[in-house]
């Protein structure tokens, strides 16, 4: 699993941590940057995951280095 896989997870994680404080403590500016940390987040992860399919392509076509 790439490294940009399980930042992205944690990223994500936060975000909606810090979303939930933001509606709970009624703070807009802190729920939306939540909301942010949550896409930015998954944005890192979908990028880790493309970097271990292009990593398993490429093992396979070489014969599994």
């Amino acid at each position: 699993m790439d490294s940009d896989t399980i930042k992205g997870k944690a990223k994500e994680g936060m975000g909606s941590v810090k979303e939930a404080w933001g509606d709970a403590t009624d703070d807009e500016r802190t729920e939306a940057e939540g909301q942010a940390e949550q896409t930015e987040g998954k944005v890192q992860e979908t990028w880790g995951q493309t970097k271990d399919r292009v990593r398993d392509l490429t093992d396979d076509e070489d014969g599994d280095r």
